[in-house]
């Protein structure tokens, strides 16, 4: 029970004249600080910290006003009497350094003086020099470390660092430095602007120079480490993620949004490196405060271990002279706006503006201008890195975050360092040049730096085999991108057999059949441990509910309390082995789930296949860029847009109906897009998916659209395997018409307009019609074979040429009568295919904005239900003078549609 403080018997110091209360006040701090001094010195700072939460408790229930502090003092975390012994050679590693700073330089105004304006940065990699080559040299973990293989996210812009340290280990010659920025060249292989797999995919491993989408991708692959070790896929190991981040960066919702999830699963595997050069591409970050301490209060209010790596060693010598504490209350009156001119002006300015009082002047007493320009940031001191990293790794419980102080352009001169134009600089002149050779002790000549030659200094010196030593104790190179991983054994006919008998009378949605597919894969004795469910907080939504107690959903904790639903069927359940991630309502997060994910064959030889399955219409539109992320690093797996179409979804409105994330899915290369209409198309294109990805090892991945409308699964037409290839292709012919009219159409539906094309089938028959139906999975499929066979024939004119698969599909031998298409998706998706087909193909679709209605009138809105396709395909024939104008106006009257009202896309 805690004590009830008793009022002191003698007077209190409040009837104290102001002087003598003071001298009180001032004696009582001391005895505190003496006090506590003793405590630390003989009980040790455990002792000290819990005596300290002890009274900090006491005060608060006693109703003191102790005002919470998210932040520490603006020094070093790690105290200089705690830095441990620095384990490498330092002289060598700062030759190393200097000659890859060199070469990183040279490398970039050589690519500019060849091609202007190619580009390059030299500010990132200068100020990061040294958070690198720590880790280089003895934290990285290659692959031959096995289930302790690191895994790295590198800053984007530092990217010529990084090659020029791989030059220097011999894995890059001058040829292949000399093609940075230069990829298609015939002399050989270039190098890629910044970190990209899908461009350099035996190197790069994470891009990462989008920026924000590095920190969230990093928290989820650690998490995903974790979630593999505990269902038994991976051995447990101590990897770690490393991630380096730019304080700019920061601003990005991206780089934040995941931190308190991060903390939560306990995610000690994970380092964030934050180089805090206090500038962004075009000035200060924060140029009125310091980011450092911004940074500080935001990941400690969030869970995460926080060290600063704030000052070198040499401010050490200052602070223990300090015992008043004088300059780090100068410390906490700094901006960043003030740091960055000291950065830039040197010795001199820092004497005047630093220590400008009598005590601070005090202290540097003695000391020269250059004498004061030894006064660095902690980021350039290998020592205080090197005990931040091991300090970070050795760490358990919570995600650690590294904020280092470093210099954008450091070591670049006056042109550069510290300047706001450090970020553009891609060129230095002679005297620059000359200078920065001279800095880094180089045995370079003035002509070999005025023509920017490379320096190595052989495979047989000692810099190098030092290097080579180091990577070698560490398993190997960094960055190593190696996929090496046992193909899966796919489920052969039996799998859609199923499927391909139709739903008789009942009726299901696509969404559902989905989920029966997904069930009955995870069932699957050679695939289900595989299989990742992913939803980011729509399980029921989507029919996934059933799954979560056959499964389990991921935490790293178990369940430690009793669910409200226990006892039921459909009982919540939670797991440490747990096979589905129901990320909450976080897109993006369950996006880099499914990066993770799917990246997991290639980061850890294990072919994990995850199914992300989400609203569609919060899908590309707001994770973009992630899936361009994903699509980089070569990820595999099916991103499944649930509740999918524009007049699916009733009564949800405008924000919710999707009608244009094929359109944008589109635009991704390696992205396969499908809109399935029947439960067999979507057996087929997973197993084709899967045997694509996971046996042949294509780097693609799926985007298959579902809906949540019920209508009866038809039979798979025969020939099935005919069917097979046209689902995969794009299109196949679902029904040809039994009739026997003159006038002949031909109607092309996908996804949810597949019923309402059945429906014209029927109605097209009053008009003496016959009208064969085709279900088009893929405009994509068909889009892109169309263009390949154009491009085809246009470079081999003197060839026969040839025919895309649509073309011949579609032909009018194949195919007599007008072209008609219908899609709950925007028109631009089907007009593709005009200009590749002998005749036009007219279209329907949903452009506009969505709106909250039932099925019926949102597809008379957009006029993509049964009467407007028959209406269109009356018109076409009256284009093509097969029947008269009159056919088309009784059509519209007796359908009661107004031809005056504003098409969707302008109301």
């Amino acid at each position: 029970m805690t004590s009830t403080p008793q009022k002191p018997s003698t007077p209190t110091r409040a009837g104290l004249p102001l002087p003598e209360r003071q001298k009180l006040n001032d004696l009582e701090t001391q005895e505190w600080l003496d006090s506590l001094a003793y405590v630390m010195a003989d009980a040790g700072d455990d002792r000290a910290a819990q005596l300290l939460e002890d009274l900090d408790h006491y005060a608060y229930f006693h109703g003191a006003p102790i005002l919470f502090k998210q932040n520490t003092p603006y020094i070093n975390t790690i105290d200089v009497e705690k830095q441990p012994t620095y384990p490498g050679d330092i002289e060598m590693e700062r030759k190393i350094r200097n000659i890859i700073r060199w070469n990183a330089v040279a490398m970039v105004v050589r690519a500019n003086k060849k091609s202007d304006g190619i580009g390059g940065h030299l500010a990132t990699y200068a100020s990061s020099a040294e958070l690198l080559e720590v880790g280089f040299n003895h934290f990285f973990r290659g692959h031959g470390a096995a289930e302790n293989r690191d895994l790295v996210f590198f800053q984007g812009h530092a990217s010529p660092g990084v090659y020029s340290r791989s030059f220097l280990e011999g894995r890059f010659d001058t040829a292949t430095l000399d093609r940075f920025r230069r990829e298609l060249s015939k002399d050989g292989e270039g190098l890629s602007s910044y970190p990209h797999p899908w461009l350099m995919p035996h190197y790069w491993e994470f891009p990462t120079v989008s920026m924000g989408l590095g920190p969230i991708q990093a928290i989820y692959q650690a998490r995903f480490i974790k979630y593999l070790e505990n269902r038994g896929l991976k051995k447990p190991g101590d990897a770690k993620v490393w991630a380096f981040l730019g304080d700019g960066e920061m601003d990005e919702p991206q780089s934040i949004g995941a931190l308190r999830f991060a903390a939560y699963e306990n995610l000690d595997n994970i380092v964030f490196v934050l180089n805090a050069n206090l500038q962004r591409l075009d000035g200060p970050v924060r140029a009125n405060s310091k980011v450092i301490q911004e940074f500080e209060a935001l990941f400690r209010g969030a869970g995460w271990n926080v060290l600063k790596v704030v000052w070198d060693g040499k401010w050490d010598e200052l602070l223990q002279r300090d015992y008043n504490g004088t300059i780090v209350k100068r410390f906490e009156l700094l901006v960043d706006g003030e740091s960055q001119r000291y950065a830039a002006f040197g010795g001199k300015e820092l004497r005047e503006k630093f220590f400008n009082t009598p005590e601070l002047q005090a202290l540097i007493e003695g000391w020269s201008d250059a004498d004061l320009e030894l006064l660095n940031r902690g980021g350039h001191d290998v020592n205080k890195v090197y005990a931040a990293y091991k300090s970070a790794t050795e760490h358990k419980g919570s995600p650690t975050v590294i904020i280092a102080r470093t210099i954008k352009g450091y070591g670049l001169g006056e042109s550069a360092q510290a300047r706001n134009v450090a970020h553009q600089v891609k060129k230095l002149d002679f005297t620059s040049l000359k200078n920065l050779r001279t800095a880094l002790e180089l045995p370079l000549s003035d002509d070999e730096v005025e023509h920017l030659e490379y320096y190595h200094p052989g495979a047989d010196s000692p810099e190098v085999k030092y290097a080579l030593a180091r990577r070698e104790a560490l398993g190997g190179p960094v960055p190593e991108r190696i996929v090496d991983y046992p193909r899966l054994e796919v489920p052969g006919a039996e799998f859609y057999e199923e499927y391909a008998k139709g739903s008789g009378e009942r009726e299901v949605s696509t969404t559902m059949a989905l989920v029966q597919v997904l069930s009955k894969l995870l069932r699957d004795k050679n695939l289900g441990r595989y299989v990742v469910p992913i939803v980011p907080d729509e399980a029921r939504t989507f029919g996934m509910d059933a799954l979560v107690p056959r499964i389990g959903i991921y935490s790293p904790r178990g369940q430690t309390y009793t669910p409200v639903d226990s006892g039921s069927l459909m009982a919540y359940k939670e797991a440490k082995d747990g096979q589905m991630l129901e990320e909450g309502i976080t897109e993006d997060g369950a996006m880099a789930s499914f990066i993770a994910a799917g990246t997991a064959y290639a980061n850890h030889g294990v072919p994990t296949i995850p199914f992300y399955v989400y609203y569609s219409m919060f899908g590309m539109q707001r994770i973009g860029d992630l899936v361009w992320a994903a699509a980089d690093q070569r990820t595999k797996g099916f991103l499944v847009g649930a509740t999918a179409g524009r007049t699916t979804l009733a009564g949800e409105g405008l924000q919710h109906q999707d009608g244009n994330s094929l359109l944008q899915a589109y635009v991704v290369p390696n992205l396969k897009v499908y809109d399935p209409a029947f439960a067999y198309e979507i057996a087929v294109i997973v197993e084709e998916g899967i045997k694509k990805m996971y046996v042949e090892d294509q780097d693609i991945f799926y985007y298959v659209t579902v809906e949540n409308e019920n209508y009866v699964q038809l039979p798979m037409p025969e020939p099935k395997e005919d069917t097979y290839q046209g689902i995969i292709k794009g299109m196949y012919r679902l029904k040809k018409s039994a009739y026997s009219g003159k006038l002949q159409a031909q109607l092309l539906a996908s996804g949810p307009s597949m019923p309402a094309a059945l429906e014209a089938v029927k109605l097209l028959e009053g008009y003496g019609v016959a009208a064969d139906l085709w279900s088009v999975t893929s405009y994509k499929e068909l889009h892109q074979d169309a263009v390949l066979t154009q491009r085809e024939n246009m470079l081999h004119p003197l060839a026969e040429p040839k025919v895309s698969y649509v073309a011949s599909l579609l032909s009018k031998e194949n195919a007599p009568g007008v072209l008609v298409s219908v899609s709950d998706y925007v028109k631009l998706g089907a007009d593709g295919l005009n200009g590749h087909l002998d005749r036009k193909l007219w279209t329907l679709g949903t452009d506009g904005f969505g709106r909250s209605e039932a099925r019926e009138e949102l597809r008379d809105f957009f006029e993509v239900d049964a009467k407007h396709i028959v209406v269109a395909t009356l018109y076409a024939l009256l284009r093509d003078k097969k029947i008269k104008a009159d056919v088309v106006a009784k059509a519209i009257a007796e359908y009661g549609i107004d031809p005056e009202r504003l098409a969707p896309v302008f109301r």
